[in-house]
């Protein structure tokens, strides 16, 4: 049973986002034990995806820092950012974006057809996993915490950093590319679940994967759902099956108007997906959040706000308005979107939105919705 709102929760206390000190409500369980509960579909209280969480990045898998996202126990000096990945692809870090991408106009293969002979598939087991443990396990990764890691890349994305963007689509859509491909994403899913398994034997602490494949542009998604679910999502599914026997919650990370492909990643095991906020996440909940994770994020702001061009002027114009409209607003979001039959996260993608007051009464009003 969920016991009710104490209101001793409201005192707040000193934790840690991304490795900075932020206050929080005194929760009445941890923050770990919500997380779960939430991958679970009954939290106490709305979980915040990505930010009640510790990202892990290790440098043990060559792609973290080929794609320049590195966190783990010890620092990273970004000049060495970028650089070959797991299949030997260089990637060039561009420090202005705080990012790094593959070259485009001079892709590794020409056409899928090729990777039977060029693709040199990593030693896995040569990798220095014990070292990478002895940094992170127990220090950096803590068995109270919820440790995700984020995994580059899924098999679209690896598709693309092998044969440039248009190549990638020619060779899941046309019929004569079309076996070629599976016969690539079966060996690419042995090859991850061969590094899942590394990652559950050497690094215990993690309970979820943040698993990256774009789908979409800012208007679309970049193919149909028939060739998604026919091309992508079997590897995926005989994945996320796997990650699930292993006891690690599935997270899809996909950028795009993707509304179209949410019964793929439903079909594909995925527990949990953040729409980006050219969605409608509200008609994504309404459909499907009953059968997936839906991270969700108001969409009752003001117009004066929403007409701001960025999502830190966003930020500040609801950062004026007065503390009671900040507090009504979360209340209508969180009795919108988190009731007890059919909870959802709040989106990484509006942190800006998190005023003090917002925030308090996210946590306030979830509680109270999730309360026996």
């Amino acid at each position: 049973m969920v016991p009710h709102l104490d209101p001793k929760e409201l005192e707040l206390k000193d934790s840690f986002i991304f490795g900075r000190p932020v206050k929080v409500p005194n929760y009445p369980l941890s923050q770990h034990d919500n997380e779960v509960l939430a991958f679970q579909r009954k939290p106490w209280w709305m979980a915040k995806q990505a930010m009640d969480t510790v990202l892990f990045t290790p440098t043990v898998i060559p792609d973290c820092i080929a794609r320049a996202l590195v966190f783990e126990g010890q620092p990273f000096d970004m000049a060495n950012a970028g650089g070959k990945d797991m299949f030997g692809i260089d990637w060039e870090y561009i420090p202005s974006v705080g990012g790094s991408m593959v070259r485009p106009g001079a892709p590794f293969l020409d056409d899928i057809t090729e990777w039977y002979d060029k693709v040199v598939w990593p030693d896995v087991d040569s990798w220095d996993w014990e070292g990478s443990a002895k940094i992170n396990e127990g220090t950096y990764l803590r068995p109270e915490n919820f440790n995700q890691i984020w995994f580059y890349s899924g098999y679209f994305e690896r598709l693309i950093s092998m044969l440039d963007f248009e190549e990638a689509l020619m060779a899941i859509a046309v019929d004569d590319y079309k076996e070629d491909v599976h016969a690539f994403f079966e060996k690419l899913t042995d090859l991850y679940i061969d590094i899942f398994d590394h990652i559950k034997k050497y690094f215990p602490s993690v309970n979820a994967v943040f698993f990256h494949d774009d789908w979409g542009s800012q208007k679309d998604a970049f193919f149909s759902p028939a060739l998604c679910e026919e091309m992508i999502v079997p590897y995926m599914r005989r994945l996320t099956d796997h990650l699930h026997s292993i006891g690690i919650f599935c997270e899809i990370h996909s950028c795009g108007n993707n509304i179209k492909q949410v019964p793929n990643y439903i079909k594909a095991g995925w527990d949990l997906w953040a729409p980006q906020l050219m969605n409608d996440c509200y008609e994504i909940y309404d459909r499907y959040g009953d059968q997936i994770s839906i991270a969700t994020f108001p969409m009752n702001m003001p117009e004066e706000v929403m007409a701001k061009p960025t999502d830190a002027e966003k930020g500040e114009a609801f950062a004026a308005l007065p503390e009671e409209q900040q507090r009504q607003i979360a209340r209508d979001f969180v009795n919108r979107v988190c009731t007890k039959e059919k909870p959802s996260f709040f989106n990484f993608y509006a942190a800006h939105f998190l005023t003090p007051a917002f925030s308090e009464e996210m946590y306030k009003q979830s509680r109270m919705n999730m309360a026996d």
